[in-house]
């Protein structure tokens, strides 16, 4: 019966050639997940019950986020520095875009107020637990970075991130009609 001999040598070269195969792809998957998509997970409940409906906190949504467009529309659910801390980030519905007249909920003292152009308002779905653009007014364009457009944690809820969830009471008014 013949004896199996590993050659080392052989071993190492195949081991080399595929360590670098494999290392030749990772440039491609980082700059796909910081400029294209990647997967994130939600913590807290401002954007319940489109974003983690339940108040178990280890059942946390997973979801798809999209970087590489930067067009935002009214509905649209996104991610943006916080304007008081820029180390924060914040997950927030867009309720209004520039040239929009909004009508704000409380704390703000102002009943409606007028998006300047490059800024959008920003809510969440669950009124109670958000701290929003009622809260620090209209925010800059440039602070979102990404757009979540769907959850894909737990199987039971993936879905497609709409504006179907957008609070009905929105009254925004479009003031440019060009």
């Amino acid at each position: 019966m013949p004896k199996f001999q590993p050659n080392k040598k052989q071993f190492i070269l195949t081991f080399a050639r595929n360590f670098l195969g494999i290392s030749l792809w990772i440039p491609a998957f980082l700059f796909i997940e910081q400029h294209i998509f990647s997967i994130g997970s939600i913590d807290g409940r401002s954007m319940k019950p489109t974003l983690n409906p339940e108040t178990n906190f280890l059942k946390r949504d997973k979801v798809l986020v999209w970087k590489w467009n930067k067009s935002f529309e009214r509905g649209d659910v996104v991610i943006l520095r916080s304007p008081e801390d820029p180390q924060k980030l914040l997950v927030k519905r867009i309720l209004a875009v520039e040239d929009d007249l909004v009508k704000t909920r409380p704390p703000k003292s102002t009943r409606f107020v007028p998006i300047p152009e490059g800024h959008v308002w920003v809510e969440g779905d669950e009124q109670f637990h958000s701290i929003d653009s009622n809260k620090f007014g209209p925010v800059s364009t440039g602070l979102i970075t990404a757009k979540i457009i769907a959850v894909v944690f737990p199987f039971s809820r993936m879905r497609r991130i709409g504006n179907d969830d957008m609070r009905k009471d929105a009254l925004v008014i479009k003031t440019d009609f060009d």
